[in-house]
Formats: structure tokens, sequence, C-alpha cells
């Protein structure tokens, strides 16, 4: 298979990968840490609507969705693209990145929460599964 059509297919592939970690623990969620009483996890407006009923223990899955799903997605892209190992890592970061800031946008929430997330779950999290995966070459 030709290095490009590699990479598009791994880039992909470790995308869809890191958006059903992300959605699979977003979902989990509700039930590890229940959300405040009248908010219907499985409703965007609902959380909307009482965002301000959120303490900082219901940030915590949402967080870890984010960096989970970033850092598994580029750790499968990191291992197995033909080159740009890095690049393609960090692609995936921005990738993610981009929707966490669409979500910050979306549903609001903290100015603490957004800052943090924003931060540390995207390009730092890429690069910790790029170098997870055994610093291929850049």
């Amino acid at each position: 298979m030709p290095p490009i059509l590699r990479n598009i297919l791994v880039v992909a592939i470790g995308a869809i990968i890191g958006i059903v970690i992300n959605m699979s623990i977003i979902r989990l969620s509700a039930s590890v840490i229940a959300p405040p009483e009248g908010v219907d996890p499985k409703n965007l407006e609902s959380i909307k609507a009482n965002i301000d009923l959120y303490s900082p223990i219901h940030f915590i899955m949402p967080f870890l969705a984010h960096a989970l799903g970033t850092i598994i997605g580029a750790f499968f892209v990191a291992k197995f693209a033909a080159s740009h190992h890095m690049k393609l890592a960090l692609f995936i970061g921005v990738f993610f990145l981009l929707g966490g800031i669409q979500v910050a946008f979306m549903l609001g929430g903290p100015i603490w929460f957004c800052v943090f997330d924003i931060l540390l779950a995207y390009i730092p999290m890429a690069f910790l599964g790029w170098k997870l995966a055994g610093s291929p070459k850049i």
C-alpha cells in the first residue's frame, strides 16, 4: 500500500477509535458520577440549561473522555502510520481540539474547565500518545 494511502487510512481509523472511546466514556459517565438532580445527561439542552449545577467532580469524566480518546487515537496513528508519525499524531490532537472547542462553545461551562480541558486534554495527550508508541521517527 502506498505510504500516503496508509497514512490517510491510519488517521481515519485513529480518529474513529478516539471518537468511540470518547463517546463511550461520556455515555458511561452518568452511571459513574451521577449528574445533578434534574439534569438529563442524554439531552444536550438539559445539560446546557443546568451547567451551573455541575460541580468540579462532574467534569472528571468529560476530561477523561477527551484525554483518553485523544491519547489512544494518537497512539494508534503513531504506531501504524507509514511516515510522519509525530505530525499525524498531533493532527489527531488538533482534530479533537477543534471538537473540544466546539463543545465548549455549545455547552458553555465554567471557564476554568474549558481552559483546563483545551490546554491539557488534546495536544499534550496527542504528544504523549506519540511518545507511548515508542517515539517513532518524526
